[in-house]
């Protein structure tokens, strides 16, 4: 499997997007006398040509733009850095909770976490318009090999793509506009909304279409869509469906969970070469990740920012592999409090305390909360990667830890095809590779529901789950939870239900009549 898959032409992906679209006018049906204008009919020419187009439905899950370090933006309305995808993904799924809180004070960041966020916060319009861009990405590329048999395995994938961003949709807007490859784009389109039912409905169907066609657990070439994905994204879905859709369907949860458990993955033996910069040889836990690489994959979102932003204080920067720090992110004491020893009995507790506060008095101060070094530009042979700058780390979207913890919590939930003695079993082998030993086990009379968020939080922490599971268990919003600075006070307070969700921005809904926000806002 080849870890440069993202290394691509794209300015030909450029031509080839662009082209593409314009041709379903088809007004006069003919091709360009002049033979340097790109179209699909000279850009498009054989299997590689093809095999471009889907890597930016690839690289649009990182990079901000259509050149090199965000350059030509994707998304005209904030800086291109900003606008990665994986980056505005972190920030609306960590920042809004107890794990993660940012020092800086750009623009309207700083509501993410104090959860006074409305509709025409420029970040949450990014990462609404972001989920957006990807979709039609992977419409296009599923509407120009329709009538091509011979590519319909990356139609599948675009097609496991699109729902990952659907489903990222749905999980935090809970309604958005609905477009597929059969829908074209011009400026008196207005798509419909999807309602969370449907939306549900929708990524239902897309996967289980596909799920027999996909490539098996870990036979793609890397980074690139599989089975795996599919399973991660309905198991994940099935886990939720009573927020999404007020129905219990945890006894699905655990039918693909065990799909995960029983299709070739195993646990890594040590937890922290889970998040280095040779992180793609951990394929045997890595169900899906978002691939990066310090020569071609430069951005200023991605695993960029997530490495910069999260050193800080008298952190040595060269100990993450990296040139510098931004100061940005570290974590809160609620979360702190999740780690009884926080000097490193549970080894995934990754602090660095040297110069930082437990406390948090200044939000804007980096040294005021305890800072986290999860993620090096590292390899797991202490070997630096290829570029100071940007690193090779690549960013576990999905991994088999995650879908142990969601077997356990569906069976506590009722669901069948599990067992708690097998939920114990499973978590103990977590926590033993955590503790190195079987001091950390536990009993079937510890697992609980609260036991399972908190471990949760002590292994998926900064991984892009934190606000899924606290709406889930009802402590994002109201005042079950509060941690420092939620609500925009110090000790933290009750904030308003309607956070549970982002709202579609107001400027998408002024210009498509067929759009509504969720009560609220």
């Amino acid at each position: 499997m080849n870890k440069k898959y993202f290394k691509t032409n794209y300015i030909m992906i450029a031509f080839a997007l662009i082209f593409a679209c314009v041709s379903c006018v088809d007004d006069l049906n003919t091709l360009p006398l002049d033979e340097d204008i790109k179209t699909r009919e000279n850009v498009l020419t054989d299997a590689e040509s093809y095999k471009q187009l889907l890597a930016k439905c690839y690289a649009g899950l990182i990079l901000g733009g259509q050149t090199g370090v965000d350059d030509n933006p994707d998304i005209s309305s904030i800086n291109g850095g900003f606008s990665s995808y994986l980056r505005l993904l972190w920030n609306h799924q960590e920042l809004p909770t107890d794990e993660a809180i940012c020092a800086w004070n750009d623009g309207n960041l700083r509501d993410l976490h104090d959860q006074d966020w409305d509709s025409s916060n420029e970040f949450v319009k990014a990462m609404y318009y972001r989920i957006a861009l990807q979709i039609t990405y992977c419409n296009n590329l599923i509407k120009l090999t329709s009538d091509k048999p011979e590519y319909k395995a990356f139609s599948d994938e675009a097609r496991a793509l699109r729902a990952l961003s659907y489903y990222h949709m749905l999980d935090m807007f809970g309604r958005g506009p609905f477009v597929t490859e059969e829908d074209q784009i011009g400026s008196f389109f207005f798509p419909e909304m999807v309602t969370q039912k449907e939306l549900f409905k929708y990524i239902e169907d897309e996967l289980t279409a596909i799920e027999t066609d996909l490539a098996e657990p870990r036979t793609n070439e890397y980074g690139r869509a599989d089975k795996g994905l599919a399973w991660a994204i309905l198991a994940k879905m099935y886990l939720n469906a009573e927020v999404y859709i007020d129905e219990p369907r945890y006894t699905d949860a655990i039918t693909y969970c065990n799909k995960i458990i029983n299709g070739g993955y195993s646990i890594e033996s040590t937890y922290a070469n889970l998040f280095l910069a040779d992180n793609h040889l951990r394929t045997n836990e890595i169900i899906f990740p978002i691939a990066a690489d310090g020569n071609s994959t430069q951005t200023w979102g991605g695993m960029t920012f997530l490495l910069h932003s999260t050193v800080g204080g008298d952190m040595p920067a060269s100990e993450s592999g990296i040139d510098g720090g931004w100061g940005g992110n570290r974590t809160t004491k609620a979360f702190v409090n999740l780690f009884p020893d926080v000097t490193g009995t549970d080894k995934r507790g990754m602090f660095y305390t040297e110069g930082q506060n437990l406390e948090i008095a200044d939000i804007f101060n980096f040294r005021d909360g305890y800072a986290l070094r999860k993620f090096k530009n590292i390899t797991s042979t202490g070997a630096v990667g290829s570029n100071l700058s940007f690193p090779d780390t690549d960013f576990p979207l999905f991994r088999l830890a995650d879908f142990y913890l969601v077997y356990a919590e569906a069976v506590l939930l009722g669901g069948t095809g599990g067992t708690k003695g097998q939920a114990v079993i499973y978590i103990n082998e977590l926590r033993a590779r955590a503790y190195g030993d079987t001091s950390g086990n536990i009993t079937e009379s510890d697992l609980t529901l609260d036991f399972i968020l908190d471990e949760r939080g002590r292994e998926l922490y900064w991984e892009c789950h934190r606000r899924t599971d606290l709406v889930r268990f009802k402590k994002l919003t109201g005042g079950a939870y509060n941690w420092p600075w939620k609500g925009a006070v110090a000790n933290g307070k009750a904030t308003d239900e309607k956070y549970n969700v982002f709202p579609i921005p107001s400027s998408d809904i002024n210009a498509n009549p067929n759009l509504s926000n969720i009560s609220g806002y």
